[in-house]
């Protein structure tokens, strides 16, 4: 007797983009063919990879007779589209092509997710087709999937990630070897894991993308990129990194999105999102993330704390979990059914990065003479933000201070609004005594 696979006709696999993961989603289709075809109960027939340009060397892994320039004409003969082209467009007017003639889609690209999702999801709604998207938030780490499809019926309350492997790689780096932000970028680029052109990673647009969809996912609101408040890590030093250790943190580029309740205060309900570096405390499970690694901590009210952990990067990570959406849409061709479809039904208001509420630590150069504290203290109290400890350490980092009559204060705040925060802080600038502020970074996850 035949099985399912031989019985079904071959569904059709186009490839938008040959990079390292398209390289890899070319190889896996083909090197997996038979183990895929039995899990889908159809064969998966590779039928096309566009590239800009056909002429270019590749990976021996790509059957050059797939490759086209044509874009266009290749969706149109597809079942399932595979995009992992990058930017918006023409990924953009390519899937909703695809989408258009009947394709499924399959997406990495969380820069347009982010920009334009809703237009794909509304899109792919009327066709009544799939869009699965797992590979474009945290590479081979489940999370999708975990927030769309097992916390449905939960309420989560907050997600907490490290969702660039970049930064990751990066502020590990400084913290164990001391070396200063531009050295690690560098040897980031020297290793593979940052771009000749980092900007998307060390200001954050690359994290502050996958927050969006994070937040859009778990909050059943549409968050789009311009929703996030972001901050990279350039304004990072050596000397915060070294400070980080000594009072029991690492430094991390966090995304953070919360869902908010209203309160008697005035407080209004919403949706937080943010991207920013922040201390986290070392007994915290992202404190122990390492290298290129990322990993999502998700807080719901029933299920309590979960953590997804993994190569959040790389080709074959990746084209992991592509072909894991690739099968999914596939079995849904075979079988009947659809995938989720884009949740908005809460539509919570967006709340502005002032109304987040998180803690700070200050470092500040003041004068050595009695009274500066109080004064200090004073200021913080003004703005209603109270003061949870005080270090008047003898040295900065590890060097001793050179400066007479000048002495540093490491400043650890309660949790208060971020604008109560940040308006202490411009306060406490202006005191006579104080000399600068040397550093402020959030403190999250104690």
């Amino acid at each position: 007797m035949p099985s399912a696979a031989e019985s079904h006709p071959p569904l059709r696999v186009a490839l938008l983009g040959c990079g390292v993961v398209g390289t890899q989603v070319a190889r896996l289709l083909t090197e997996q063919a038979d183990d895929l075809a039995s899990r889908v109960g159809a064969p998966l027939e590779l039928v096309g990879i566009a590239v800009r340009d056909s002429s270019a060397p590749r990976d021996a892994a790509v059957d050059r007779s797939l490759l086209t320039e044509d874009a266009a004409g290749l969706v149109e003969r597809a079942d399932i589209v595979v995009e992992v082209m990058g930017g918006t467009e023409p990924a953009r007017s390519l899937l909703l092509r695809a989408i258009e003639a009947g394709a499924a889609v399959v997406t990495a690209n969380k820069a347009l997710l982010a920009e334009d999702g809703p237009t794909l999801y509304k899109a792919a709604d009327a066709a009544g087709v799939d869009i699965y998207f797992e590979a474009a938030v945290a590479g081979a780490i489940p999370i999708v999937r975990p927030v769309r499809e097992s916390l449905a019926g939960d309420r989560v309350r907050r997600v907490l990630g490290i969702v660039n492997g970049t930064t990751n790689y990066v502020l590990d780096q400084m913290a164990s070897t001391g070396r200063d932000l531009d050295e690690a970028v560098r040897e980031a680029q020297d290793l593979g894991y940052a771009e000749a052109d980092p900007t998307a990673d060390v200001e954050g647009y690359d994290a502050a993308a996958k927050a969006a969809i994070l937040a859009s996912l778990a909050f059943h609101t549409r968050v789009s990129l311009d929703d996030v408040a972001r901050e990279g890590i350039l304004a990072v030093t050596a000397d915060d990194v070294a400070w980080a250790a000594q009072t029991g943190h690492v430094i991390k580029l966090l995304a953070i999105a919360e869902r908010r309740d209203g309160d008697a205060t005035g407080a209004e309900a919403g949706v937080s999102v943010r991207v920013h570096p922040a201390l986290v405390p070392t007994s915290h499970p992202l404190a122990n993330v390492r290298g290129s690694f990322n990993a999502v901590f998700v807080e719901a009210e029933s299920a309590g704390e979960l953590m997804f952990y993994g190569r959040g990067a790389g080709g074959a990570p990746t084209a992991s979990a592509v072909l894991g959406d690739v099968v999914s849409a596939a079995r849904h061709r075979v079988l009947g059914g659809k995938g989720p479809q884009e949740s908005t039904y809460a539509e919570l208001p967006i709340l502005p990065a002032s109304a987040a509420v998180t803690r700070y630590q200050v470092r500040l150069d003041v004068e050595d003479r009695p009274g500066v504290l109080a004064q200090v203290a004073h200021a913080l109290a003004e703005h209603g933000v109270s003061i949870e400890a005080v270090r008047q350490p003898t040295a900065r980092g590890g060097a001793d201070v050179a400066e007479p009559g000048v002495a540093e204060l490491l400043i650890t705040t309660h949790a208060a609004p971020e604008s109560a925060l940040s308006a202490t802080v411009a306060a406490v600038a202006e005191l006579e005594p104080v000399r600068t502020i040397t550093s402020v970074l959030r403190v999250e996850g104690a």
